[in-house]
């Protein structure tokens, strides 16, 4: 069972449907996702019962699209896992013990990484800069979370990052990880209710160019450092989500240099639970993402 985002083929506006069992159904009254965070779990869960059982079968999308709109924004964490702190480690030479240091601190290392308008869904294009000479995909666990602040579903991010930007300079970090084709996000949203164990999901990168496997990878929640919950209340502290937000994880696959993703790879992510995210990658500035305008909240 996801919440998923798409394009109505005949209207070409957003829609937001219920995807169970291979068939697409409308959600009543939902006219995006940012409504369904301004639910909590319970009547959530209700929501999607009612659809359940009337069983409205909508349209076919035209084409999916990231499960994110409104005011919601996409978080990020970093250095949650031992690899991410090893890969920080071995591209900031100068800098190491920043990364050394925010791996065992109290506070995680949180930062912006997208609004919705720039986040793109399985399907489209991924970019990385065309200033960069070192770039690779993240694979992460996305947790979504209500305006109130309840753990209400997951998705998959990749958390696309340039390496050799960052490595120059951890003060560069928003130009390595913040910029148009940097944030993949779904395909969908799973309710936090259908997975028993986030600590317990299997995550795999796989990363094809002309028609073979260049890199792939396995990873597992289980080894993440820090606490969802611990992650959420940070975020929580000192900020106001009126339509909720995404916050992504981090990583526990981190591809070694001098591999580097090119123009015209393939990055497929899949996560226990939650699906497959799938990605081509362009370099250079990408065409903004074709998604319909959502309703803005008020």
């Amino acid at each position: 069972m996801r919440i998923v985002r798409y394009q109505d083929p005949s209207s070409g506006t957003a829609s937001v449907g219920l995807h169970l069992d291979g068939e697409l159904l409308e959600l009543q009254g939902v006219g995006a996702v940012a409504d369904v965070l301004a639910l909590d779990l319970a009547a959530l869960r209700r929501l999607l019962d009612e659809a359940r059982i009337a069983h409205r079968p909508a349209t076919e999308p035209a084409r999916p699209l990231a499960p994110i709109d409104g005011r919601t924004e996409v978080w990020a964490a970093g250095v949650t896992y031992e690899i991410s702190r090893a890969a920080r480690v071995e591209e900031s030479e100068r800098s190491a013990d920043v990364y050394e240091r925010v791996y065992t601190a109290e506070r995680p290392e949180l930062f912006f990484k997208s609004v919705p308008w720039k986040v793109v869904g399985d399907g489209a294009s991924i970019a990385v800069r065309a200033d960069s000479t070192l770039d690779v995909p993240e694979p992460e666990l996305a947790v979504v979370v209500s305006r109130t602040g309840e753990v209400v579903g997951y998705s998959i991010c990749n958390d696309v990052s340039s390496r050799s930007i960052e490595g120059e300079n951890p003060l560069y970090l928003p130009q390595a990880k913040i910029y148009l084709g940097a944030c993949a996000l779904g395909p969908g949203i799973t309710p936090a209710w259908e997975i028993a164990d986030p600590y317990g999901l299997d995550i795999e990168l796989a990363i094809e160019r002309h028609g073979a496997t260049a890199w792939s990878g396995t990873a597992s929640t289980s080894l993440l450092r820090r606490r969802i919950d611990g992650l959420v209340a940070y975020l929580r502290r000192a900020d106001v989500f009126p339509d909720g937000f995404v916050l992504s994880t981090g990583t526990g696959l981190v591809p070694s240099a001098p591999f580097s993703l090119e123009h015209g790879d393939r990055v497929r992510i899949t996560i226990d639970g939650l699906g497959t995210l799938t990605n081509d990658v362009v370099r250079g500035l990408p065409p903004p993402p074709a998604s319909p305008p959502a309703r803005t909240a008020v």
